[in-house]
């Protein structure tokens, strides 16, 4: 049997930014507030694209982790294909639809490159000249991204697991990207699931997962969030809003492998 000792202390998480760098400073303030300058925080993923400022997502992040802040950056989909169009000129990644590529304005990845001063577009991706503007530090701190954070009965993933699969064989791949299989499985799995990817109006808790991914990304909140063992509670202006398991999870299903997240 998996013994996995129960955590009290208050953990705190950021779920998926995607270039909005005023409501993440909003976040951070709400955490700061509640839990102090050096409270831990887990960030879910997704650090770029859509919103205006991607860069100065990553500069913040970077600064404070230099700075001893007691920050873990997951990595996110969005931010590995970033990583793989500097590394290989990358726009299409397999799980997406054939017709969308990374840099097309539903994804965001234009949105990125213009935070780095770069114009493109699927026809001229401008490959060369992002190289040059993105600064090294950036592309290698996306590439010492984390895939997941164990801590006792918490499991923090950005976008989940594949359902009885040990998590010594998961796939990096299926913890960027998975779908129907994890949200749709109503079984417990050996830790509480914490994940963003999948955008909802609201974050839900499903009983056996939490989606804290609210949308800021599709032009909706940021939600900081606060947990305690396997209590979770969103921040917010007027203090903790606890959140309960759903009877129905009511989360907006995509398609498998094929519409962007």
């Amino acid at each position: 049997m998996l013994l996995i000792k129960p955590m009290t202390e208050p953990l705190y998480i950021i779920p998926d930014i995607h270039g909005q760098f005023t409501m993440l400073e909003e976040a951070l303030a709400l955490i700061e507030a509640e839990g102090g300058v050096n409270a831990p925080i887990v960030f879910l993923g997704d650090y770029v694209d859509r919103g205006p400022d991607s860069r100065a997502v990553i500069d913040l992040l970077i600064d404070g982790q230099a700075r001893g802040r007691n920050w873990i950056t997951l990595r996110g989909n969005h931010d590995q294909m970033f990583l793989d169009f500097l590394d290989y000129g990358a726009i299409h990644p397999v799980r997406l639809r054939p017709d969308l590529s990374w840099i097309h304005p539903r994804l965001g990845g234009d949105t990125t490159l213009a935070s780095y001063g770069i114009i493109g577009d699927e026809d001229n991706t401008n490959h060369t000249a992002a190289v040059a503007a993105v600064p090294r530090a950036h592309r290698d701190w996306l590439a010492s991204l984390p895939f997941y954070h164990l801590t006792g009965p918490l499991l923090f993933v950005h976008a989940g697991i594949a359902p009885g699969v040990p998590l010594s064989h998961q796939s990096p791949e299926d913890m960027l990207w998975i779908r129907e299989n994890f949200l749709t499985d109503p079984k417990p799995h050996p830790w509480l699931i914490i994940h963003g990817h999948t955008a909802l109006d609201m974050p839900t808790h499903f009983g056996n997962r939490i989606d804290l991914d609210g949308g800021a990304g599709r032009g909706r909140s940021l939600w900081p969030a606060v947990i305690e063992d396997r209590s979770c509670w969103l921040l917010t202006k007027d203090g903790r809003q606890l959140l309960t398991p759903a009877e129905q999870p009511g989360n907006r299903r995509a398609t498998p492998g094929l519409l962007p997240p």
